[in-house]
């Protein structure tokens, strides 16, 4: 009793480890990367900010992602208390020698590595529908998110009317917002967006109604875009570059969170109610993001690409709708993939290449590679090694 109790407590240290790694890595740096390389925001206030906005997305949006990485990555097999262990401090041992190192390790591909590592080795079988869907965003995120931030700053840098450009995009990212499913929104244990809670308070056409909401919301953010970018135009990319870093980086706390605290899962069951679950990870994410996030904050705004306010606006929409899709199917992903790809992107929209560095994304991409593998093999022969000593 006293030794299964030991283990749960070094689970859940190795849980707050991870949530501190990734907030400090990936959720934490990359959401305010782009405005702080436009010189929006200062690198420390990024931090502060995003520690913020992570922790409430943690709460209202992780739990999608966080059932996915503790029960659909292996089948047959639940983790026990030594594999979920063995699988986070792994995990996240990869992920903070990426953020001391200055190189953004795939938070997610680490995690989904070290679980299904442990999970074979205890004798689960493969998930393979869960791994094409995983696969499938994984492979298309650089070319989606890179695309469309390639062709969004290619279109504001070639036309050059912020005065109507970015109150259309911001119509856009209305549209996406009305549409965010919440917890707090819908029935216990559901998550419904504002536009269907709309729609089920008003009793029509369920389809009808949250076209409108959907409408009205896209409506009203392009007009006050309208109004803020013409008294000012650098007012208002600012303005518009802030509130899209603010909601990837909530979109961030909603899908991280569930790399950290997913493989506690099966080890509370019941017991804990998920949404204390995920206010601990959110308190882990927001550690991070306060205490070790501006050195990887630097690192993705600078040393990648250099960004103007169009080309980091460009940058977040995608990163912003490619998180919200991963979040809503519960599958999870690399915040460094998505905005390392749409930075790069939306970097080659300049005439000039915006500065991207060829040399450190060739080692960016073989880190990611290299961590999923090593995730997999290491989790794999440590829980063999832990159980046969133990």
């Amino acid at each position: 009793m006293a030794a299964g109790l030991a283990v749960m407590v070094v689970a859940a240290l190795a849980s707050l480890f991870m949530a501190w790694a990734i907030g400090a890595g990936s959720s934490g740096s990359t959401p305010f990367a782009p405005a702080v390389g436009a010189n929006a925001i200062t690198v420390m206030r990024a931090g502060f900010v995003v520690g913020i906005l992570g922790f409430a997305g943690a709460v209202l949006q992780g739990a999608n992602v966080s059932e996915a990485v503790g029960r659909e990555l292996v089948v047959g097999a639940t983790l026990s208390p030594v594999a979920a262990t063995t699988a986070l401090i792994i995990a996240a041992t990869l992920v903070a020698v990426g953020v001391f190192t200055g190189y953004p390790i795939a938070t997610a591909f680490t995690v989904t590595g070290a679980v299904v590592g442990t999970g074979l080795a205890m004798g689960g079988a493969p998930a393979w529908a869960k791994y094409q869907e995983i696969a499938a965003l994984w492979v298309l995120v650089p070319f989606v998110g890179g695309g469309i931030a390639y062709a969004t700053a290619r279109g504001l840098r070639t036309f050059d009317r912020d005065a109507v450009a970015v109150p259309v995009l911001g119509a856009v990212v209305g549209a996406i917002v009305a549409n965010i499913q919440f917890v707090f929104l819908g029935p216990p244990g559901v998550s419904w967006s504002l536009a269907r809670a709309v729609a089920a308070t008003v009793g029509a056409s369920v389809l009808l109604v949250q076209g409108a909401v959907t409408l009205a919301v896209a409506a009203a953010t392009a007009a006050v875009l309208y109004w803020d970018v013409a008294g000012d135009p650098y007012r208002g990319q600012r303005h518009f570059l802030l509130a899209l870093g603010g909601l990837v980086a909530f979109s961030a706390g909603g899908s991280q969170v569930g790399l950290a605290v997913g493989p506690l899962l099966p080890l509370v069951g019941g017991d804990v109610p998920l949404a204390y679950v995920l206010v601990g990870g959110g308190a882990g994410l927001l550690a991070g993001s306060w205490t070790g996030a501006p050195r990887m904050i630097k690192a993705i705004a600078q040393d990648y690409s250099s960004l103007g306010p169009r080309r980091s606006i460009a940058a977040l929409i995608p990163s912003f709708a490619i998180a919200q899709t991963a979040v809503f199917f519960g599958i999870p992903v690399s915040f460094n993939e998505i905005i390392v790809s749409a930075i790069v992107g939306s970097g080659y929209a300049a005439s000039t290449g915006g500065g991207v560095s060829r040399r450190k994304m060739v080692f960016t991409v073989l880190a990611w590679v290299a961590s999923l593998a090593l995730a997999l093999a290491v989790s794999y022969a440590g829980f063999l090694a832990v159980s046969a000593v133990t």
